[in-house]
């Protein structure tokens, strides 16, 4: 089981035509405490950042699953929905949970979703699609040695 943290990371960035502006970037890591979360986004961001940088916030995410796409240059935020049907009433139930997706277009991210789930046996129904802010995902990897 993942425990993602959505970190911000504010710092000074160089733009294009040279000049420098004050950005806030949100990045998901996956830790075990807000602790090591802060550390862990330390950790990734310092190659990529030169000068200054601090934490501005980090949240839980409640996420079920991420499903990564080497092709995806954004992340979709994917609400899904679980259809089960109660044994008592014989009524449709909907259990919803949050899915990130990483993709070029909106379209790609359901592609992703669907290809990332052909091998579950649960009905389910995609209730919304958002393109979030995120800049990237670190997901936890054990270190060789």
């Amino acid at each position: 089981m993942h425990n993602w943290f959505e970190c911000k990371v504010s710092y000074e960035k160089m733009l294009e035509n040279g000049m420098q502006k004050k950005v806030t970037e949100p990045y998901l890591v996956d830790a075990l405490s807000f602790t090591e979360a802060e550390a862990r986004i330390i950790e990734e961001i310092r190659p990529y950042i030169t000068g200054e940088f601090t934490i501005a916030d980090i949240k839980r995410a409640r996420l079920s699953e991420i499903f990564f796409n080497e092709n995806g240059d954004r992340f979709y935020r994917i609400k899904v929905l679980f259809i089960s049907l109660d044994e008592k009433s014989g009524a449709e139930k909907k259990t919803a949970a949050m899915m990130l997706a990483q993709a070029s277009t909106l379209k790609g991210a359901i592609e992703v979703l669907e290809e990332g789930m052909k091998g579950t046996m649960a009905d389910y129904a995609i209730a919304s699609v958002v393109e979030t802010a995120l800049v990237d995902v670190f997901p936890y990897t054990v270190q060789e040695q």
